[in-house]
C-alpha cells in the first residue's frame, strides 16, 4: 500500500472519529528515542525511516518535522508520498506548536495516542487547543485501526547483568532510589523509561533492536516493586532473584488500570519528560505528584569504577577491530569487490573475534562517497554501492560487549583523495582534537565546552548541523543523557559534566552530492589537580583508532593542532600495538606515525 493510500485511510478513520488533526510522533510507550517495530507508526504513515520526527496530517495536508541530521534522507524518502518536510530550526519554518496553534479552529479537535507523547508534549498541545477553542482526544491510536500487519510486541527472553559488569547491586541501586524518592517526600515513583529500569534491576531484554533493553514499566515503593512485563520472558533465575528484592510481577499493560487505584496517601514521583501522557492522566486526582527528573537518569550516567575498567576493556577491543578493519580496508579496496555493507558485516566479525560480542549497538551507518552526506544514512540492498578509491569511507558503528557499548565513527580515503577533501578532513580532526584536550572546571556544561569544536569552524564560516556529543549507555541506550556537547540549550541535555560520565565527541562536515566526514571518539570524564581555584577536570579519549593520515593536511594545522594529533597517535600505538601481530604492528606504526 502506498503513502497516499495509507493517509487516505488515516483520513477516512480520523472523519469518523471526528478528529481534526492528527500527530504521530517517533515514539514508543516509554519514551523511548529507538523503538520496535510494532511502534513504528510515523514510519508507516509517511514513508520516512529516521529516528527522530514528528508527524501531523490534517484533512488536506500531511507534514514532517525532523532536525538536520535527516534532512537529506527525508527529502528522498517523501518524494511522491504528499508529506511535505519541515526542516526544524531553518529559516522559514514553523515550529510544530506554532503550526497546531495556526491550523486548529474553535471546535476542532486534536487527536494523538497519548501512550506515545510525553507528558510535556501532551501538556502543550492541550494548552493550543484551549487557547483555540478546540479540544484534545489522546485515547485513539488511529494508525492500529488502518496497519492490518502490524508486527506483534517482542516476546525475546530477558538476561541477567552480574555484579562483575554491572559494579553495583539492583538492592544498592534501590536503596540509592528510595532515598531520593525521600528527599523528595515521596513514597512511590512511577517509571516508564526502559533504560532507567533495567539499568535499576540489572536486566536486559531484546525488544528493540540493538537496544538490549526490556519492554516495562515500573513502580517503586518503600517496601516494594511493581514491574509490568511480559512473564514469559523472564527465566526463573531472574524471577528469583527479582523475588529477592520484593518486585512483584503484573502483567505489562495492567499498569494503565492499576495506577488509578492508588490512594490519597501515597504521593508519586513523576518525571514529565520521561512518562506518557495517558498514563499520567491516569494517577487520580486525589493523589499528590512531585515532578522530579528521575533519579536514575544521572546516577547510570556516573558509570562507577567497575563499568569504567570494563569499558575500557571493551574500547580496545572495538580499536583492535577497528585497526585491522582499517588495514585491510586500505589493502584491498580496488583489488576486491567491496560495498557499504559487506565493509560492515567485516567490522563485525573482527568484533566477534575479540570475545564477549553481544550484537552491533546500534543501526550501522556505513557511506562511501556522496552517501556522506546523509547524516545518518542507512545502506540497504538498494543502495548499497562498491567501495572505490578517490572518495570517503564514513563508518559510524557502535558494538556491544559484555563489558559494554562502543560509538565510533572513523572516515577513511580510499586511494589519493583531493586536496579539498584533505582540507576537509582536517578541520574535522582538529575540531574532535581540540574538545579532547579541554581541561575545565567542576561546573562546567557541555554548552559551555562545545564552542571548543565549533571555534575551527566558525572561524572559517562553516558550521556542522547536528550536536557535538552524547552520552553513551552501558549496554543501554546508545545516546544516554543528561550530559552532552551542543551550543543551543536543549532541556534535559544540558547537565554539569561529572566524573565517570562518558561522552561521545564527533564534529563533521557534510558535502551534498560529494562525501562526508566524521570524526568520533569516546570520552571519559574524569577529575584533575585540586588547588584554590578549584577542581579541575579533564577528557580521557578512550576510543583509540588513528585518524587517516592519508587524509590530513599539516599545512593548516597549527603546531598545537598537530601535538595533539601526534599525542593522540602515540597513545593509539602504545595501547593497541601489544595485542597485534608483527605486520599489524609495523601498519600501525605508519599510521601513527609523528607529523
Amino acid at each position: 500500500m502506498s503513502i497516499p493510500e495509507k493517509l487516505t485511510n488515516l483520513r477516512a478513520k480520523m472523519a469518523e472519529k471526528g478528529i481534526d488533526a492528527y500527530i504521530v510522533p517517533t515514539a514508543d510507550f516509554h519514551q523511548s528515542e529507538y523503538v520496535g517495530e510494532y511502534f513504528k507508526a510515523r514510519k508507516y504513515i509517511t514513508g520516512f525511516s529516521g529516528s527522530a520526527g514528528t508527524a501531523v496530517i490534517t484533512k488536506d495536508e500531511a507534514r514532517l518535522w525532523t532536525d538536520g541530521r535527516y534532512f537529506i534522507q527525508a527529502a528522498k524518502q517523501l518524494e511522491g508520498t504528499t508529506v511535505e518536510l519541515m526542516k526544524m530550526g531553518e529559516p522559514g519554518v514553523p515550529e510544530l506548536t506554532a503550526y497546531l496553534e495556526d491550523i486548529l479552529k474553535e471546535g476542532d479537535t486534536l487527536g494523538f495516542d497519548g501512550r506515545v507523547v510525553s507528558v510535556g508534549e501532551g501538556q502543550e498541545y492541550a494548552d493550543i487547543a484551549a487557547k483555540k477553542g478546540a479540544k484534545v482526544e489522546y485515547h485513539e491510536d488511529l494508525i492500529d485501526l488502518i496497519w492490518e500487519d502490524r508486527p506483534e510486541l517482542s516476546k525475546a527472553p530477558a538476561f541477567s547483568l552480574g555484579i562483575e559488569y554491572a559494579g553495583e547491586s539492583a538492592a544498592d541501586k534501590l536503596k540509592r532510589t528510595r532515598e531520593e524518592m525521600e528527599k523528595a517526600g515521596a513514597n512511590a515513583h512511577v517509571l516508564t523509561t526502559l533504560d532507567d529500569i533495567c539499568w535499576t534491576l540489572n536486566i536486559r531484554g531484546d525488544d528493540i533492536e540493538f537496544f538490549p533493553l526490556l519492554l516495562s514499566y515500573a513502580i517503586i515503593k518503600m517496601d516494594c516493586m511493581e514491574l509490568y512485563v511480559d512473564e514469559s520472558k523472564l527465566d526463573d533465575d531472574i524471577k528469583a532473584s527479582l523475588a529477592e528484592l520484593n518486585v512483584n510481577l503484573h502483567p505489562y499493560n495492567d499498569i494503565y488500570e492499576d495506577i488509578r487505584t492508588l490512594d490519597e496517601n501515597t504521593v508519586v514521583m513523576v518525571d514529565p519528560s520521561k512518562l506518557n501522557y495517558a498514563l499520567y492522566n491516569n494517577i487520580p486526582e486525589n493523589v499528590k505528584r512531585v515532578e522530579e527528573r528521575n533519579p536514575a537518569i544521572l546516577m547510570k550516567a556516573m558509570k562507577n569504577p567497575v563499568e569504567i575498567e570494563n569499558i575500557r576493556k571493551a574500547q580496545i577491543k572495538d580499536s583492535v577491530a577497528h585497526v585491522r578493519f582499517m588495514k585491510w580496508l586500505k589493502e584491498n579496496v580496488g583489488k576486491m569487490k567491496i560495498t557499504e555493507m559487506s565493509a560492515t558485516e567485516k567490522l563485525d566479525e573482527l568484533r566477534a573475534e575479540m570475545g564477549n560480542f553481544i550484537r552491533p549497538s546500534f543501526e550501522p551507518i556505513a557511506s562511501y562517497g556522496e552517501h556522506g552526506a546523509i547524516v545518518h544514512y542507512t545502506s540497504s540492498p538498494e543502495t548499497d554501492v562498491e567501495l572505490k578509491e578517490g572518495s570517503f569511507f564514513l563508518t559510524d558503528t557502535g558494538a556491544g560487549f559484555w563489558e559494554g557499548s562502543t560509538d565510533v565513527t572513523r572516515t577513511y580515503a580510499l586511494g589519493e583523495v583531493t586536496q579539498q577533501m584533505k582540507d576537509d578532513f582536517t578541520l574535522v580532526a582538529i575540531s574532535n582534537l581540540q574538545l579532547g584536550s579541554a581541561k575545565f572546571l567542576e561546573g562546567c556544561t557541555g554548552m559551555v565546552l562545545d564552542i571548543l569544536s565549533r571555534k575551527p569552524f566558525w572561524d572559517r564560516n562553516m558550521n556542522f548541523n547536528h550536536g557535538t556529543g552524547h552520552g553513551v549507555g552501558y549496554l543501554l541506550n546508545i545516546h544516554e543523557g543528561p550530559a552532552g556537547f551542543r551550543w543551543r540549550y536543549r532541556k534535559g541535555e544540558t547537565e554539569v559534566l561529572r566524573e565517570g560520565m562518558v561522552i561521545t565527541d564527533e564534529p563533521g562536515i557534510y558535502i551534498e552530492g560529494s562525501h562526508g566526514i566524521r570524526l568520533e571518539n569516546e570520552l571519559l570524564c574524569c577529575k584533575g589537580e585540586k588547588n584554590e581555584y578549584g577542581q579541575f577536570m579533564y577528557f580521557d579519549a578512550i576510543t583509540l583508532i588513528p585518524m587517516d593520515l592519508d587524509a590530513i593536511n599539516p599545512d593548516i594545522m597549527t603546531a598545537e593542532d598537530k601535538k595533539l594529533l601526534n599525542d593522540y597517535h602515540k597513545k593509539v600505538y602504545d595501547t593497541i600495538s601489544p595485542y597485534l601481530n608483527d605486520e599489524e604492528k609495523e601498519w600501525l606504526a605508519k599510521y601513527t606515525r609523528a607529523i
